[in-house]
């Protein structure tokens, strides 16, 4: 296997990757130039953080077959394609959470006591205690977490920490063992958050039905003087919207995402931040620690060990959200030709295959095999494999309704 690797990764992470075969390291790759890197190496896995990954991309090579996003979303990798492609798309949640969560209240802190304009300040020789000595303090503060995720769940145990009230935005429910060990309350509606918190902070992935969650009438919901803190995906929160809300003076903002970001790690920057002093900002940093990177690798190092050794690909994102309606389970004696036999007998029938388990017993004389699919095969079919010398029992189970 061939790992191409398109983003800054560890040195030790890829020594580790070279013991499961050859190792490409390329992080000077930008979206423009992967497809042809892809296709000068033949790449079998691919690994990304920033880099987008295109249709153009995940048709490079028929030998790729896995891209890992070395962080949590996957909104930069096209998934479309890489379905239609039968690439496996993965990703590694909740290991940059607790970076993540430590900038959030980072931001918090910085805006309620202004840290960063008052360090500004004293570096050009100003004294000024009188100004920034009014901080509000955010103990008994509510602070509102729309989505509840791995990230939400690391904020509220720092803002308990601070003596925070805390609620939360979920669009499904949420078991009360949850809620009651985050001691969050769940609140019937965004509009209800918004309107009910002295600080809001957003945590949910960035996709169609997220697009411009927050825009110019969530925003007036908003208490006045209250904080908006954004750590998530670029194009959650409208920005063009917030910055007239933060220039009315209605609310002040702490950001680590951006719509519009550049795509290079340094490069001039005309956006949001730059304009306005009620905006602090750092450039999609969150999940930059020391930490959090060491993490990301040695999850991508399993992820990659477990695919190559077992076929098992964990945290895959692009897999069929459906349930199959048959399970044949066919306990058979481990010999060669058995299963496709059985394959065989059910594609005669144009019964699709849509998942298939085989699982080997010590001894390795026998075995099972789970099939799934919708369609329901003939009594005649199953009468033929039971009667089959190899095969020491077979079981179809329809899923409940």
């Amino acid at each position: 296997m061939l790992v191409l690797i398109a983003d800054k990764f560890p040195t030790q992470g890829r020594e580790i990757l070279a013991r499961t075969g050859e190792v490409v390291y390329r992080p000077e790759l930008n979206e423009a130039d992967l497809a042809a890197a892809l296709a000068e190496t033949h790449a079998d896995i691919l690994v990304v953080r920033s880099t987008v990954v295109n249709a153009a991309a995940m048709h490079a090579t028929p030998n790729l077959s896995l891209v890992i996003r070395a962080g949590a979303g996957v909104n930069t990798i096209d998934l479309k394609a890489a379905s239609q492609r039968g690439i496996f798309v993965a990703n590694c949640p909740g290991k940059n959470a607790i970076a993540v969560a430590e900038l959030t209240m980072g931001l918090l802190l910085a805006l309620d006591r202004r840290i960063v304009d008052a360090t500004l300040e004293l570096r050009q020789g100003v004294w000024n205690k009188a100004k920034y000595g009014k901080a509000r303090g955010i103990k008994g503060q509510t602070l509102g977490l729309i989505g509840f995720g791995i990230i939400a769940r690391e904020v509220a145990v720092r803002a308990r920490a601070f003596g925070m009230k805390l609620q939360c935005f979920e669009p499904y429910p949420l078991p009360a063992e949850v809620t009651d060990h985050y001691g969050v309350t769940p609140v019937a509606s965004l509009e209800a958050l918004l309107r009910g918190s002295d600080v809001v902070s957003v945590h949910v992935p960035y996709n169609k039905s997220t697009h411009h969650l927050v825009g110019a009438e969530q925003l007036a919901w908003m208490r006045p003087g209250s904080i908006l803190l954004h750590t998530a995906r670029g194009g959650v929160v409208d920005d063009a919207a917030l910055a007239e809300a933060v220039r009315a003076g209605q609310l002040r903002a702490g950001l680590d995402v951006f719509e519009g970001e550049p795509a290079d790690s340094k490069a001039s920057y005309h956006g949001i931040a730059a304009a306005l002093p009620d905006v602090y900002a750092t450039p999609h940093i969150g999940a930059s620690t020391e930490q959090a990177e060491s993490a990301i690798a040695e999850e991508v190092l399993r992820i990659v060990h477990d695919y190559v050794a077992h076929g098992v690909v964990h945290h895959s994102v692009n897999l069929a959200d459906r349930s199959s309606r048959f399970s044949l389970v066919v306990r058979h004696l481990d010999r060669v030709g058995v299963l496709a036999g059985v394959l065989s007998a059910l594609r005669e029938e144009q019964v699709n295959v849509q998942g298939m388990q085989n699982i080997i017993f010590a001894g390795s004389e026998a075995g099972c095999a789970t099939i799934t699919f919708e369609q329901e095969p003939s009594p005649a079919l199953l009468q033929r494999l039971r009667e089959h010398e190899a095969i020491l029992a077979v079981e179809l189970r329809a899923a409940r309704p």
